[in-house]
């Protein structure tokens, strides 16, 4: 069993940036794949980013790339976003999330994939 707890979260201006975390407790966090998933009022949570095993993979979805970066710290049992450059649009509650998978490699993308879920963190950017 994992506990998956989220913060840094908040409200930022356009253009800004934010460093969210995800602190796991409870199982195994290495073996693991990990993800970012966010839901804006009225939508479906979405993909954002996702992260391999060990770390040496990563996923984006189109709308974040080259302005979000996700990393893992296994040691620390820590995941991480970097958000910079941060728009209205972005404005959402994110969560993390982690998946089961036996493929080392393998960056997990759809939401059906991921076992745990976190409680989210509110982003909120203004314009």
């Amino acid at each position: 069993q994992v506990v998956l707890v989220e913060s840094g979260g908040g409200l930022v201006q356009a253009g800004g940036s934010l460093r969210l975390s995800c602190t796991a407790s409870g199982s195994t966090f290495s073996t693991w794949a990990m993800g970012w998933f966010r839901q804006a009022p009225g939508k479906e949570r979405e993909f954002v980013a996702g992260i391999s095993w060990f770390g040496g993979e990563t996923d984006y979805t189109d709308s974040v790339k080259g302005r979000f970066t996700c990393s893992r710290e296994n040691a620390r049992n820590t995941l991480y976003l970097q958000m910079n450059s941060l728009k209205p649009e972005d404005t959402a509650v994110y969560f993390c999330a982690a998946g089961h998978t036996i493929d080392l490699y393998r960056v997990l993308t759809g939401r059906h994939e991921y076992d745990k879920w976190g409680q989210g963190t509110q982003v909120t950017v203004s314009s």
